[in-house]
């Protein structure tokens, strides 16, 4: 009878020992993904930050553009305004929200670049130089989050999702997976290059 008791606690034992090793597992990798979204939405502040710079340089340069230039502003008070919590990581609509507006700002900013074009003094301007370059660097920088992110995301969701972390995560944990980013289908399309205008 003693003997079995002895089994029998150091089998309870060690499924303690595994279910909280998993668990505080899982913690350290949920950290992981919140701090990576951090850094995600850091380099997205950081764009929304150079925006108004830039369309006051090119303002000045290219007035009768102004169609282009509300579009930038609207697509970067939208952005700005959809925020996307560490908590919320777990909700594919908020995610597919805040990424539709990211999208729509790096589309206008597309836009005016090409509108930029058109003004080979602006581009010659030592200003909007500075400027461009900072936001090369920081779409760069973006890529580079976004890419941290999604291993970050992959890594807990993987093992958030295998046997016998599956269980464990049913019986003792209310951890869901987290969303990730996906490409909008009007960026999916190839870009058509005419040479001929």
């Amino acid at each position: 009878m003693k003997k079995t008791l002895i089994i029998l606690a150091v089998i309870v034992a060690l499924l303690s020992g595994f279910v909280m090793s998993t668990l505080n597992g899982l913690v350290s990798m949920d950290e992981t993904c919140k701090a990576t979204w951090s850094q995600v939405l850091n380099q997205y502040q950081r764009r929304a930050e150079l925006v108004p710079n830039l369309v006051a340089t090119v303002k000045g340069y290219a007035a009768h553009e102004q169609d282009t230039l509300m579009q930038v502003v609207e697509a970067r008070a939208q952005a700005t305004q959809t925020t996307l919590s560490p908590e919320m990581l777990s909700d594919d609509t908020a995610m597919k929200n805040f990424m539709q507006n990211q999208g729509a700002l790096s589309s206008a900013l597309s836009r005016l670049m090409v509108v930029v074009e058109k003004y080979p003094e602006l581009k010659a301007n030592e200003n909007f130089m500075a400027l461009q370059s900072q936001l090369e660097g920081t779409e760069n920088r973006i890529a580079v989050a976004r890419k941290d992110y999604i291993d970050a995301v992959k890594v807990f969701n993987t093992r958030i999702r295998t046997i016998p972390t599956k269980w464990v995560v049913a019986l003792f944990s209310d951890m869901e997976k987290k969303a990730t980013f996906d490409i909008e289908e009007s960026q999916k399309a190839v870009p058509v290059v005419d040479f001929s205008k």
